[in-house]
């Protein structure tokens, strides 16, 4: 696994994207739309260098361009553990498509700080910790070690809205 100063300063040119987004072609990943938000809010909140975003689920635009849930339902009775890892995997990035329209420039990210995150679980399931590894994973990829790794909750929700079965919230360090 290379550190991530060695991915922060991997060859991949600002005509290109910048280091991050080449970080993300390499991976084969392509970024979607930010999700459309579905209340009163805003992608994030950028202050004294640290961007809050609102939480999101691992959503994809359809050919409608509407929002919606490749998985639904709760872990341990509906989806298994992969499932739910794959969907948490697509809240990531969400997460980084948010922060690019925050921010411009996903370059500007500094370090991930924290991750919350909640998983809807059916009575008995504990394997949150499992789940959330797909978007912990998907970070520390494309940030490298030294800047992806994060503190992170896993909670446990009897529900989430949408019958989603991972919701989240990223906190990023940012740079000017």
């Amino acid at each position: 696994m290379k550190s991530g100063d060695e991915h922060l300063q991997h060859q991949s040119t600002a005509a290109n994207g910048g280091r991050v987004e080449g970080r993300l072609r390499e991976l084969g990943i392509v970024l979607p739309r930010p999700p459309k938000p579905i209340g009163a809010f805003v992608y994030g909140v950028e202050h004294a260098g640290v961007l809050y975003l609102s939480g999101t689920y691992g959503t994809v635009p359809d050919e409608q361009d509407d929002d919606v849930l490749p998985y639904v339902g709760k872990l341990g009775a509906d989806l298994s553990i992969e499932d739910g890892y794959r969907s948490a995997r697509l809240m990531a990035q969400n997460h980084l498509a948010m922060a690019k329209a925050v921010l411009g420039d996903l370059d500007r990210v500094v370090r991930v700080l924290q991750l919350l995150g909640f998983v809807n679980a059916a009575a008995g399931f504990r394997d949150s910790p499992r789940v959330l590894n797909g978007a912990s994973d998907l970070l520390m990829d494309v940030f490298g070690e030294g800047h992806g790794s994060h503190a992170r909750s896993a909670l446990y929700q009897h529900e989430l809205a949408r019958d989603a079965p991972v919701a989240g919230q990223l906190t990023l360090a940012v740079r000017g």
